[in-house]
């Protein structure tokens, strides 16, 4: 099964590759914040396929009385969690809180308790499918994996926690920005999880 992820950055390319068929094989598609939301749009279109997202620290609060709020044709997954394909998904938006009348941010204390409000629904999950999580999504890495020291790229200790009670297959994040010059590589394991940045965009295989 492929997956193609998204985060940060419109790339011109992705336009080219969408509408010459090269993501044919694609099963859905996953957005991890940060990116104009006719981008998500034009992809849900020209690809026809299930997608999901969670918002970045630069997108609109959502509204649901605000089409311009929102990807039209996705999934807004920020704090739920959905099934496609046979994979439990589970989504959290946003990042540290950088700014005080920044949209989409939060201190560390108010991540906890926004990644606490998933615990039901992970719970339901193991009780009923045997596990909790395959696939998390969010715009922020955890803490100390894949951030940064600037107070903006400080990743969320919360994602640690949910990480260490959901234990998905895996977690993919953006919001800090990886290119292939960098030292630090985009693919890191913690326990069962494998942790994917995947700005700009990647495609995943997965079994």
């Amino acid at each position: 099964m492929k997956i193609l992820a998204v985060s940060d950055q419109v790339v011109d390319r992705v336009y080219t590759l969408a509408s010459t068929g090269q993501f044919h094989d694609v099963e859905f598609l996953l957005g991890c914040g940060d990116l104009p939301y006719a981008y998500l749009e034009y992809l849900v279109t020209i690809l026809n396929k299930p997608m999901f997202y969670v918002p970045g620290n630069h997108d609109p609060e959502y509204n649901l009385a605000n089409p311009l709020s929102r990807t039209e044709g996705a999934s807004n997954l920020d704090l739920k969690l959905g099934r496609v394909k046979n994979l439990l998904v589970g989504g959290f938006g946003g990042s540290i809180r950088y700014r005080p009348d920044g949209v989409n941010q939060y201190t560390q204390s108010e991540a906890y308790f926004r990644a606490s409000r998933l615990l039901p629904g992970l719970l339901l999950n193991r009780i009923k499918y045997g596990r909790a999580l395959d696939i998390l999504i969010s715009h922020s890495p955890p803490y100390r994996i894949h951030d940064e020291d600037s107070q903006a790229h400080t990743g969320l200790r919360a994602l640690n926690w949910l990480l260490r009670v959901a234990q998905p297959r895996f977690h993919f994040h953006g919001h800090t920005h990886f290119f292939r010059r960098n030292l630090t590589p985009s693919d890191t394991v913690v326990g069962k999880t494998t942790v994917m940045n995947v700005f700009p965009y990647k495609i995943i295989e997965i079994n």
